[in-house]
C-alpha cells in the first residue's frame, strides 16, 4: 500500500513537471498557478529540504527585491503581477531542483522528451502560421529587426510568446535541451534534432536563438571530439562566419536605431555614461523604463535594459547584482558537485550566459525552466565520465 501511494505521488509530480513546461507556452497565463501547485507537490514529496550556497544567495536576492518592491509599492497592477513572478519562479526552481536531486529521474527524462516533441512541434506550427500570413516572403531572412517583429501579428498568435526576442530565446534554450536529451539518455547526438531547432531559430527571425544555438552546438561538438576533429570544426566555423555576419547578425545594420542590437548598444551606453545616477541600493523594481527614457539617445518602451546583470544593478543595486551573480555561480558549483562532469556543465551553461548578457530581466520563467532542465539532464548523465562523449546518429 505504501509503495503504491509513493508511486502515485511520483506520477503526479512528474505529470505536473511536464504540464508546467507546457503551461509557459499557453496564451492564457496559467503557469504561475501550475508552478505554485507543482512546488507544493515537490515539497511534500521531498524527504530533505535542499541547503546550498546558491539557495541562500537566491533567498537574499528575492528578499532584497521584495523589500525594495514593498518600499515603493507601485499602484500599477501590471508591476504587481510582474513582481509576483519573482518569488513564484524562484520558489519553483528551489523545490523542483530539491525534488529532482533525491530521486531516480529515468522515467521523467522520457516524459520530458515527449513533452518537448509536442512543445517544439506546436512552435513550428505557430511560426509557419506567422510566415503564411506574411506570404512566406521572409523565409530567407529579414533586412532588419523591425521587419522580424512585424511577423508576430497578434491575430495569428496561439502558442509561445508574441514577442520575437523572448520567443526566440525560449526556442534557443529549450531547443538546446532537446538536443542534449539523447546525449544524456543514449550517448547519441541526433542530427535531425539539431536541424529542427536550427530551423525553428531561423524561422523565428530573431538573432538571439541563432547565435545562442550556434554557440551551444559548436561547444557541444568541440567538447565531444578529438584534436583532429576540432581543427576541422574550427575551419568550418571560420567558413561560416561571413554567412553568419551577413544573414544572421546583419552586421551592416547593427548600429541602426531600428535594429535590436543597435538598441542594446544605445541602452548599454546610457547605463555606463550615467552609472553614477543609479543608486547603489537600486532605483527600484522595473526602473529600466524610467532610466532609459531619461538618459538613452532613444527609447522604444522596453521595461528592462537588455542585460540581466545591468538590470539587476539598476533595479536592486549592489546587493541585487552580487547576490544574483553568486546564485548563478554557486548553482553551477552545485551541479558540478552533484555529477562531476565539467564537459557537460560548461557546454550547458554557456548558451544561457550568452542570452543573459543580451536579454532577460533575471527572474523570467525561461531561466528557471532551463536551469531546472539542465540540472535534470546533467544529474542523469552517466557517473564516472569526466569528458562529454557522444556518437552521431540520425
Amino acid at each position: 500500500m505504501h509503495n503504491a501511494l509513493a508511486g502515485y505521488k511520483d506520477t503526479v509530480c512528474e505529470v505536473l513537471f511536464c504540464l508546467a513546461l507546457v503551461s509557459v507556452f499557453l496564451p492564457i497565463k496559467i503557469y504561475p498557478l501550475l508552478f505554485a501547485l507543482a512546488s507544493l507537490c515537490y515539497f511534500l514529496n521531498t524527504p530533505v529540504l535542499l541547503r546550498h550556497y546558491w539557495v541562500w544567495f537566491l533567498l537574499i536576492f528575492t528578499g532584497y527585491a521584495s523589500l525594495i518592491f514593498l518600499i515603493q509599492l507601485p499602484e500599477d497592477g501590471r508591476q504587481v503581477a510582474n513582481f509576483l513572478k519573482l518569488p513564484i519562479n524562484f520558489g519553483y526552481l528551489y523545490f523542483a531542483v530539491g525534488w529532482l536531486s533525491q530521486r531516480d529521474n529515468t522515467r521523467l527524462l522520457r516524459w520530458v522528451d515527449i513533452t518537448l516533441h509536442v512543445v517544439l512541434g506546436l512552435t513550428l506550427l505557430q511560426l509557419l502560421l506567422y510566415h503564411q500570413a506574411a506570404g512566406f516572403r521572409w523565409l530567407g531572412g529579414v533586412p532588419s529587426s523591425a521587419h522580424g517583429s512585424a511577423l508576430y501579428q497578434e491575430a495569428d498568435y496561439f502558442w509561445g510568446l508574441a514577442d520575437k526576442n523572448m520567443f526566440g530565446a525560449r526556442i534557443a534554450l529549450l531547443g538546446f535541451v532537446y538536443v542534449l536529451l539523447p546525449v544524456v539518455q543514449n550517448g547519441k547526438l541526433v542530427v535531425w534534432r539539431i536541424l529542427l531547432v536550427s530551423a525553428l531559430a531561423w524561422l523565428s527571425l530573431s538573432r538571439t536563438p541563432m547565435v545562442a544555438l550556434f554557440l551551444g552546438i559548436f561547444c557541444l561538438l568541440w567538447a565531444g571530439t578529438t584534436v583532429r576533429w576540432r581543427v576541422v570544426l574550427s575551419a568550418l566555423a571560420l567558413i561560416a562566419i561571413p554567412f553568419l555576419a551577413e544573414r544572421v547578425i546583419r552586421i551592416e545594420s547593427i548600429l541602426a536605431s531600428n535594429d535590436g542590437m543597435g538598441v542594446r548598444l544605445v541602452y548599454w551606453k546610457a547605463f555606463f555614461q550615467h552609472f553614477t545616477a543609479i543608486s547603489p541600493l537600486g532605483d527600484g523594481f522595473m526602473s529600466g523604463g524610467d532610466f532609459l527614457s531619461r538618459y538613452a539617445d532613444f527609447y522604444h518602451g522596453e521595461p528592462h535594459i537588455h542585460n540581466t546583470f545591468f538590470n539587476c544593478y539598476l533595479d536592486f543595486g549592489i546587493v541585487g547584482l552580487v547576490s544574483y551573480a553568486a546564485f548563478l555561480f554557486y548553482f553551477y558549483r552545485f551541479c558540478m558537485h552533484e555529477r562531476r562532469n565539467s564537459g557537460f556543465w560548461w557546454v550547458a551553461f554557456l548558451p544561457l550566459l550568452a542570452i543573459l548578457l543580451i536579454l532577460y530581466s533575471g527572474y523570467d520563467n525561461d531561466i528557471v525552466l532551463y536551469l531546472m532542465l539542465v540540472f535534470l539532464l546533467g544529474s542523469s548523465y552517466p557517473a564516472g565520465i569526466e569528458r562529454l562523449r557522444w556518437r552521431i546518429g540520425l
